[in-house]
């Protein structure tokens, strides 16, 4: 008694009770057969007993049909998770072939040339003049490669295309002969 407690021997006995009980009263088909020997022949107890079965049969429908509604509707909704699966696979393919489309080219030539004979480099946008001064299309300041400067320190840098220093203030000085550029 120290184990199941003062209250716990009474509550044991009343659910063994109760499991003995419904062990002897079975439900479903088998409870309707075992009940059909135990007609006393009144009519009373046929109808008791066919009211009862109606029960019984009504539940087993009702849980058929429960059961069958649940598992169409499951495979409704898998069915339906599959169509929009398949429906974003398509977008993200489609999404995919537009991007691997040919993207348009520079269709110029590129190299125009004038009758001057400056021309303009049209893959890198720098216009050569006929004097060898280049200028970016793009902006109209005049071009410098940076690879051809030398930076002086203090802002200064030299154009070795050129040979031409510049300093911070702007002055450009030829660095051939130390003569100041105008």
């Amino acid at each position: 008694m120290s184990i199941i407690g003062a209250g716990g021997a009474s509550n044991w006995l009343a659910g063994a009770f109760t499991a003995i009980k419904n062990s002897q009263n079975q439900g479903g088909i088998l409870g309707a057969l075992q009940k059909a020997g135990s007609n006393d022949g009144s009519i009373g107890s046929f109808l008791s007993q066919s009211s009862s079965f109606s029960n019984t049969f009504a539940l087993i429908t009702s849980n058929n049909v429960s059961s069958a509604s649940s598992f169409y509707a499951q495979i409704a909704s898998q069915n339906d998770q599959a169509r929009q699966q398949k429906q974003l696979q398509d977008a993200l393919t489609a999404l995919q072939q537009t991007q691997q489309q040919v993207q348009p080219t520079n269709t110029l030539d590129p190299f125009i040339y004038f009758a001057d004979g400056s021309y303009i480099d049209t893959n890198s946008n720098i216009l050569t003049m006929q004097d060898g001064t280049q200028f970016d299309t793009t902006t109209g300041l005049k071009y410098v490669d940076p690879a051809s400067m030398v930076d002086l320190g203090g802002g200064s840098f030299l154009n070795t295309n050129t040979n031409v220093i510049t300093l911070a203030d702007g002055t450009q000085i030829d660095a051939t002969t130390g003569i100041k550029v105008t």
